[in-house]
């Protein structure tokens, strides 16, 4: 006979506590230690496990109730031997239903449209959709979570009444739901109709032998299939504008068409089709934001399998079990309200408390180690982790310039009515312009910036790239050499020999990461604003291999057409001005990179030989540099060894 057993809470330290989670439901079959609830005291969180195996079969508390030693918490059915004996009974009436026509199964594959909707969630009032963790199509199984939901206590799953595949999602992450809200219609039955067909076979085989030995015509199937299409990685974390949709619902499209174009703050790109097919739905409209992993539309593709023959008897074999219909495994994800799966992948475990003293504070629980049970981050965890960050000073690489910190406090720009002086014209900032001016204020009032100014004799230089460019011509060749690719030698020169400014500063401002590569970034004037492509690996390039390269991507960039894996991993910037003119100037440095160098126009300067005045072709240089990382003298050392290599290019073969 089954015994139904009480579990009591157990010594907890304190009066009361309070529960804020429930681990178990009526029905589920629990193991020895296996946790039934989470309570929480003032000073920590705790499991409380189970003392023995059973079966749940009574719930005496919820979310949110008081506990204390003694209290009683499930009655749980300690199962004996009597259940297994009934067993073999409903084994022996398995076999004369096999028998049974194919035809009774037929009311078995009938399929209903369910609603689904919010159950008892311990309040009367609305709360907040935290995750969707299904989509239309999807088959879910009984239990499964289809949405979670975060009350002030705790987060909870509504979990799927029976099997089924979704047909319309009614709800949306960030909308309010109450008891008895719809969350989504559910059809129900499919799974029926699969066991139903897989039953009937066995009879028919039997009295149709002769079957056996017709083989099924080979011919050749067209299968569709309907797949999403999400963006692939654009080179960054956030959101991008949507700024066309080049297809609509019903095109034809082939593999690598373009389907949308977005615009990153440095550049514009066009997300292809990764697969033939027809247009089914399109998930997105101009202006909107997107994301890695967004889903932009639904393809239809068809792909033509040829069926191989096969005995249609081949039922007469002993029946398998039914196999269920392929279908994406349960979603059981790991949400950042209830273990925080934080995006360096890192879990989090605290409770809604703790982490609402943590939002408060504006604490990253990715940085704070945890002390409690399984290394639950605890309340005094983060008032300790406030303490230690409010005790130190820091220099990290994205300082904030709020209003009130870092001691950066500026007059508001004073409102004028420029009309009352005469005639004006509105013009609006490009988009390039809009992004790139809060960079530049970001870098230019977060790094303290220290310009080094020098010049270097490029006479022989000048004269060799003429002779060069000469000789291409002569040969008909598209390549021209310029001035910048002998700077861009020279400077990827002096980064391997003073490889602090090939680094950044870590995002806590405690150590400096040295790069291993030499990847040089070249301000690009376009008509849309300024933008920096980077040209990889200099050090390893030749002159002429670098030259083309740097023809190429200044049509890209001039062109709109390129992409934010062209603009990333810099380790050096070179903004040059020597086309335009000037004779100094002060670049910005372009964060997490430490270092910049500024060229202004060549000029025939006279220069003292030890004898006589000779004229010498001088190129200005301006180093700005991130005076947290570099100082005064190694800057100057690093533009002495920069014009040195530009007055005798012959050291670069050193």
């Amino acid at each position: 006979m089954a015994e139904l057993k009480d579990i009591l809470v157990p010594d907890v330290g304190g009066d009361e506590v309070e529960v804020i989670e429930v681990c178990v439901a009526v029905g589920d079959t629990i193991a020895e230690e296996d946790s039934i609830i989470t309570v929480e005291s003032d000073k920590a969180s705790m499991d409380i496990p189970a003392p023995f195996s059973g079966v749940v079969k009574e719930i005496s508390i919820s979310v949110g109730d008081k506990v204390s030693e003694g209290g009683l918490l499930i009655k749980v059915e300690a199962v004996g031997s009597a259940p297994a004996e009934t067993a073999a009974p409903q084994e022996t009436q398995a076999a004369p239903v096999v028998a049974e026509p194919a035809s009774s199964a037929a009311p078995a594959a009938s399929k209903a449209v369910i609603e689904v909707t919010v159950p008892d969630i311990g309040t009367d009032d609305q709360v907040e959709i935290i995750d969707v963790l299904v989509a239309v199509g999807d088959s879910v199984s009984k239990e499964d979570g289809l949405i979670t939901l975060e009350t002030d206590k705790a987060t909870m799953d509504v979990p799927c009444p029976e099997d089924g595949v979704v047909k319309e999602i009614k709800v949306a992450v960030g909308g309010q739901v109450g008891q008895g809200s719809l969350v989504l219609l559910l059809e129900t039955g499919a799974s029926a109709s699969v066991e139903a067909s897989s039953v009937a076979p066995a009879p028919i085989a039997e009295t149709a032998p002769v079957a056996a030995a017709t083989p099924a015509p080979v011919a050749a199937t067209s299968v569709s299939e309907v797949k999403d299409v999400e963006v692939p990685d654009i080179g960054t974390d956030g959101e991008v504008d949507v700024i066309d949709v080049l297809v609509a619902v019903g095109d034809t499209v082939e593999a690598e068409q373009g389907l949308i174009t977005l615009e990153t703050d440095k550049a514009t790109m066009d997300v292809p089709a990764p697969f033939a097919g027809v247009i089914k739905e399109l998930k997105v409209v101009n202006g909107g934001k997107v994301a890695t992993g967004s889903i932009i539309a639904t393809i239809e593709t068809v792909t033509t399998t040829a069926a191989s023959p096969a005995p249609v008897a081949a039922a007469t074999s002993a029946p398998a079990p039914a196999a269920p219909a392929k279908k994406a495994p349960p979603v059981q994800q790991v949400h950042p309200s209830q273990s925080g799966a934080s995006a360096s992948g890192k879990l989090i475990h605290a409770t809604p408390s703790v982490r609402r003293l943590a939002s408060e504070f504006g604490v990253d629980l990715t940085k704070v180690t945890g002390s409690g049970r399984k290394a639950r981050i605890l309340a005094d965890d983060v008032k300790s982790f406030v303490k230690y960050e409010l005790s130190r000073p820091k220099a990290t690489a994205n300082s904030s310039v709020a209003a009130g910190e870092g001691g950066l406090q500026v007059l508001a720009q004073p409102k004028v009515d420029f009309s009352k002086f005469g005639e004006i014209e509105e013009v609006p900032l490009t988009r390039i312009q809009k992004i790139s001016g809060p960079n530049l204020h970001r870098n230019w009032v977060t790094i303290p910036h220290v310009t080094q100014f020098d010049e270097a004799d490029i006479t022989s230089l000048e004269a060799f790239r003429k002779e060069q460019n000469a000789m291409l011509a002569k040969q008909k060749s598209d390549l021209k050499i310029t001035p910048l690719v002998f700077i861009m030698k020279a400077a990827a020169s002096a980064l391997l020999a003073y490889p602090q400014f090939c680094s950044s500063l870590s995002l806590d401002g405690e150590s400096l990461i040295k790069k291993k590569y030499v990847h040089i970034g070249i301000a690009v004037d376009t008509p849309n604003g300024l933008v920096v492509p980077v040209v990889r690996d200099v050090d390893k390039k030749g002159v002429n291999e670098i030259s083309r390269e740097l023809m190429e991507i200044s049509t890209k960039a001039r062109d709109g057409k390129l992409t934010a894996k062209d603009m990333q991993g810099g380790c050096f910037t070179i903004s040059s001005l020597g086309g335009i003119g000037g004779t100094a100037f002060t670049p910005i440095v372009n964060a997490p990179e430490v270092g910049i160098l500024g060229v202004s126009k060549s000029e025939m300067k006279p220069k003292w030989n030890g004898s006589d005045f000779e004229p010498k072709l001088m190129l200005p240089l301006s180093l700005s540099y991130d005076h947290r990382v570099i100082d005064g003298a190694l800057a100057a050392r690093f533009t002495v060894h920069l014009a040195s290599v530009l007055s005798d290019i012959r050291k670069l073969v050193l």
